[in-house]
């Protein structure tokens, strides 16, 4: 196993890329005897093992990488580089774990298919394509996922987390991880010199207001109790010290978790952006919403279960509850199409390691972090035991635990 994940590691592809890495887990999971198909959604593969009456059981794992240059120094970090839409060339890293994610996948595959006789019924190991774009599900289930294939009765994923111990996962029933919203906002002004502002409307007076403005939509309009994220990553305008631009455009992200509060959030950026406007006398900004991944929601019941399962398996000092993300996850949408889901952390870097870190006075490295990179071997043993545990109990266990 800790071959394959070097493998994967080492030859990351980037969203709606991933055709290598599909292939290769498609070829491993064809040879453990699963019926593999390719191509759905893009690069997405479903294969599918067939073991008697008995519930499906989907186990999806993401297969793309990050425009991240490694900087690990790992005799096996990536060395592969590619040349960005916009003409910059970076380098390409599984920065976010997907690459622990494919082989746990693999390591419960094999799993399965040499222990028959534990279990009955069809699992489904869903390899998506994208999840960094937060694209890859939409993609599958709009290609027709759950028409072309048994719709599961549930659905089980993992994520590795970089701040909890090896030997651990963590678990969070209801909302785990937040809805996320793309905002472009684009300030119209009346350009001319810098001398005369008066003669003018200028943009960007428009943009600095307008930035202070939008802090207060979460101090002072969403419930206290709710949480809600708006957060202005980008402004651009002007283009030199004596000239007033003619716009300036702004980039948001905007995260939360319930569907009134996203639309409350959304609906106090445009009045706040139109009002600005307004007050300097320009025309109505243009302001575009790109809805990205909808919130996760884990089935309470289904994670109550599994948890029961792996404090089982792993005991209880190893199972611990978590706090929500507002980072998202496009898991969230096999959620909303039906399916029961429920996604637990993995923990994925050596306590000793995390230890000399808190040491040092430092934060071991987030998520897409060039400096990222988990205890594979470690990390797999639980990610696996602990995954084969939760499967063959949904399953209904026909012998006693691994």
């Amino acid at each position: 196993m800790v071959e394959n994940y070097r493998w994967f590691h080492t030859n990351p592809e980037l969203s709606f890329q991933e055709e290598h890495t599909a292939s290769q887990l498609a070829e491993l999971l064809a040879a453990e005897g699963y019926q593999v198909t390719p191509g759905i959604g893009g690069h997405g593969l479903v294969a599918l093992l067939n073991n008697g009456d008995g519930p499906t059981i989907m186990f999806r794992t993401d297969l793309d990488a990050l425009p991240v240059t490694e900087n690990t120094e790992l005799v096996y970090a990536s060395q592969k580089k590619v040349t960005l839409a916009d003409g910059t060339t970076s380098g390409v890293m599984h920065a976010c774990g997907h690459d622990i994610h494919m082989t746990n996948a693999l390591g419960v595959a094999r799993y399965m298919a040499h222990h028959k006789d534990q279990w009955q019924g069809t699992l489904m190991i869903l390899g998506q394509p994208a999840e960094e774009k937060g694209a890859g599900a939409k993609a599958m289930l709009e290609d027709g996922l759950f028409e072309r294939f048994p719709k599961p009765d549930y659905a089980l994923a993992l994520h590795v987390d970089p701040t909890m111990p090896v030997g651990t996962v963590g678990f969070r029933a209801g909302y785990a991880m937040a809805n996320v919203d793309s905002v472009d906002i684009i300030l119209k002004g009346k350009g001319g010199h810098g001398a005369y502002p008066h003669m003018t409307v200028d943009p960007i007076v428009q943009a600095a207001q307008l930035v202070m403005d939008l802090q207060t939509i979460v101090s002072r309009e969403i419930a206290p109790s709710e949480p809600a994220v708006v957060t202005v990553g980008a402004i651009h305008g002007g283009t030199k010290h004596n000239v007033i631009g003619e716009s300036c455009h702004l980039q948001l992200t905007v995260r939360s978790y319930g569907e009134e509060t996203r639309k409350q959030l959304l609906d106090a950026i445009r009045r706040k952006a139109n009002a600005v406007a307004e007050s300097y006398r320009a025309e109505k900004p243009e302001i575009t919403v790109k809805e990205g991944t909808p919130s996760l929601f884990n089935d309470q019941k289904l994670t109550g279960s599994v948890v029961e399962t792996l404090r089982r398996t792993l005991g209880d000092d190893h199972v611990v509850p978590v706090d929500p993300s507002m980072g998202g996850e496009d898991f969230s949408r096999y959620g909303l199409a039906g399916v029961p889901i429920f996604m637990f952390r993995l923990g994925a870097v050596d306590a000793r390691r995390l230890a000399r870190y808190e040491q040092l006075g430092q934060k071991p490295p987030s998520l897409h972090s060039p400096l990222f990179y988990p205890d594979a071997e470690e990390a797999l043993q639980t990610s696996v035991t602990a995954s084969v545990a939760a499967l063959l109990d949904l399953f209904g266990n026909k012998t006693d635990q691994p």
